[in-house]
């Protein structure tokens, strides 16, 4: 099926309109524990439901909501890290990310540990003063193992959309459980540990070194650095969809389950 025809029958299911994204809070609307957080070098749910900034070496940082937005798309809010005090020594085992993690029992329909695995389709707004190649991963929850991908901010402190497909998991399935059955995850910085191996777009693969391969950019290194992330949604098959504009009230339910 092409993605035109793909696009069409999920129109006609109704499928692309109402809860179509996996992703909780993508608009960054939702801040129940604080909108900003200062001294950040940890990792830990700081500001943004559902966004968890993780780090470990690589600098410290403020985390907060930002009114700066791509224009015209619909969106109030972004999530914004801003680096504060560098550390411009990547030790091997450095690290820092955003992720994201998907309650398994939400992902039963991605059918993954079948030979139907359904492929997803990430898509997201991102603008940063450092240009470069980024990576943008999938860890399954029940099986560790990774598909890393590398995208590119071509123009500074700009707003860019990127899209990224990746291809179902057909040897494991994830639990239909409470736990956590994927994880997401945007690399910012990364110690040779997760980045000294090959770049495997849409490849799964268990090889730590594999992990951030790819990743040309170091948020840590200056504190001139800064990273906007927003209008973040998932959907199952290959075709990126508009984004889909939640009402408050209902993304805040969902956030409540978890915080």
């Amino acid at each position: 099926m092409s993605k035109a025809a793909e696009l069409a029958a999920l129109i006609g299911s109704g499928q692309s309109q109402e809860n179509k994204n996996l992703i909780i809070n993508g608009a960054m609307n939702i801040f129940q524990r604080a909108t900003s957080a200062t001294g950040i070098t940890s990792e830990v749910y700081h500001t943004a439901d559902r966004f968890k900034t993780n780090m470990s070496d690589a600098g410290t940082f403020t985390v907060s909501q930002s009114t700066t937005v791509p224009a015209g798309q619909g969106f109030n809010n972004s999530l914004k890290l801003d680096c504060t005090t560098a550390d411009a020594s990547v030790a091997a085992g450095s690290y820092m990310s955003i992720d994201h993690r998907i309650e398994a029992q939400n992902l039963q329909r991605l059918s993954w540990g079948t030979s139907s695995a359904k492929k997803l389709t990430i898509s997201f707004w991102v603008r940063s003063n450092l240009t470069g190649s980024f990576v943008l991963e999938f860890l399954h929850g029940d099986a560790t193992i990774y598909n890393s991908n590398t995208y590119t901010i071509n123009s500074a402190n700009t707003w860019e959309k990127k899209t990224i497909t990746i291809t179902g998991y057909t040897p494991t399935a994830i639990n239909d459980d409470n736990g956590i059955g994927l994880y997401v995850f945007w690399w910012l910085q990364s110690g040779s540990t997760y980045s000294s191996g090959t770049t495997t777009n849409d490849t799964w693969h268990s090889t730590q070194a594999n992990r951030a391969a790819g990743l040309t950019v170091d948020l840590g290194t200056s504190t001139d650095n800064e990273f906007y992330l927003t209008g973040v949604q998932l959907e199952v098959g290959e075709q990126a969809t508009p984004f889909e504009h939640e009402d408050f009230g209902t993304t805040l339910r969902k956030c409540q389950r978890y915080y």
